[in-house]
This record gives structure tokens, C-alpha cells and sequence, in this order.
């Protein structure tokens, strides 16, 4: 069952290499990664053989600067109520 959805805040669990990267911001082509614990949200969600999610990231103001298609085994839902497992 898939409980990952579209407008969903995610953090990264592992950095992801800049080859998969879609940057926004020309500032940050100098990163090798997006570290792990970048905070983004589901904006399209691709449901083939296997779940793949499109997450866009962006800073404190709003503004986009990366873009980058993610497995569910990549990402962490994040929660802002209590909720039992």
C-alpha cells in the first residue's frame, strides 16, 4: 500500500548525486550532492512497476532551487500531527 502522496513534506535519507539533480538555482552547481535531510515536497507521483516520487526543494522564502525523482526507500514522510503506526 503506498502512503506516500502528492503534497506530502519529505526529508532525504541519503544524499542525492547531482547527476540526478534538477537545479534551479545556478548558485548551487558547484555541489557534488543534495545532502541527506533536505526537507522537500511531493509535487507528482509516478506509480509504474515501482513507485517513484518528483520532489521539489526549496529554501526558507519559497523559492525552488533543486528538483530530483525519488524511491520511496529514498525518502521520509514527514509528520506534523501525532500519528500511530
Amino acid at each position: 500500500m503506498n502512503k506516500i502522496k502528492l503534497l506530502d513534506t519529505i526529508a532525504t535519507l541519503k544524499p542525492i548525486p547531482i547527476e540526478r539533480l534538477q537545479l534551479v538555482e545556478e548558485d548551487y552547481t558547484s555541489i557534488e550532492s543534495l545532502p541527506s535531510g533536505q526537507v522537500g515536497t511531493i509535487v507528482e507521483v509516478y506509480d509504474q512497476e515501482e513507485y517513484h516520487y518528483l520532489v521539489e526543494f526549496a529554501d526558507t522564502q519559497g523559492c525552488e532551487y533543486a528538483m530530483a525523482t525519488l524511491r520511496a526507500d529514498e525518502i521520509l514522510v514527514l509528520h506534523y500531527d501525532l500519528a500511530i503506526a
